[in-house]
């Protein structure tokens, strides 16, 4: 497939060139990878909640920030020397070829189920040449519950599974036990080492029922405020009358 602007990229590229340059912006002269990392991740989830909002004009917009930004940390790498934009592509681009190899290749797949086996075989491959741990590729500044959740999915597709969903339910009701016990006792730090055991059971549950723990908690939250303000919103009724 060609695109009649491909050439776009080219101009974006020139603005962030000019933005750095001696005579751009004061501000964006002074940017560096450490100060930017916050406002990729605020990007991103703008971007989850342009898609939440179903509007296109509003993803358009978001994407072409978190874009912004990627493009911008491509060039001071590229300043740097390490790399650039383009290398980032085509990194990309080697990567998805390799690790699609019943699209590219001669593997072949029936159904997702099949594509996630191969995927996954390719990954560990990947792995072992670079004598890794499966886990170390997941971020450690994910947010807790989806850091929990890859590190849960991950561990499981390495042949280590806790246990199963019958187990995993049984597990969370002994965490609330021995949790309602540290209570009694008053034990901030024995109560906060329950408390994880139980939030890392209830991501582990998320897993067997096939649910993003890190989306129904923002669900939940977004379901909390509208109850909320619905309850704010009656009692100004209430005051006013």
């Amino acid at each position: 497939m060609e695109y009649d602007n491909a050439g776009d990229l080219k101009g974006l590229l020139q603005v962030m060139k000019r933005l750095r340059g001696p005579e751009g912006c004061p501000w964006d002269r002074e940017q560096t990878k450490e100060t930017l990392k916050w406002y990729l991740v605020e990007e991103c989830y703008e971007v989850l909640d342009a898609i939440e909002s179903g509007s296109a004009g509003q993803l358009k917009e978001e994407l072409g920030d978190t874009l912004f930004q990627l493009v911008f940390l491509a060039e001071i790498s590229e300043e740097k020397k390490d790399f650039n934009i383009f290398d980032v592509i085509n990194f990309a681009r080697e990567k998805m070829i390799r690790r699609h190899p019943h699209v590219f290749g001669s593997e072949s797949a029936k159904d997702s189920k099949d594509v996630k086996k191969i995927w996954w075989e390719v990954k560990e491959k990947e792995k072992e040449r670079e004598g890794s741990s499966v886990l170390e590729t997941i971020p450690d500044s994910l947010p807790g519950l989806l850091r929990a959740f890859r590190i849960t999915k991950r561990a499981a597709h390495a042949g280590f599974d806790r246990g199963s969903l019958k187990g995993t339910l049984a597990a969370i009701e002994k965490g609330i036990v021995k949790l309602r016990a540290t209570v009694k006792e008053k034990d901030p730090d024995k109560m906060e080492e329950e408390l994880g055991d139980i939030l890392f059971s209830l991501v582990n549950l998320g897993r067997f029922l096939e649910i993003n723990p890190e989306e129904a908690l923002r669900k939940a939250i977004m379901k909390f405020i509208y109850q909320f303000k619905e309850t704010e919103k009656s009692l100004k009724q209430q005051n006013t009358t």
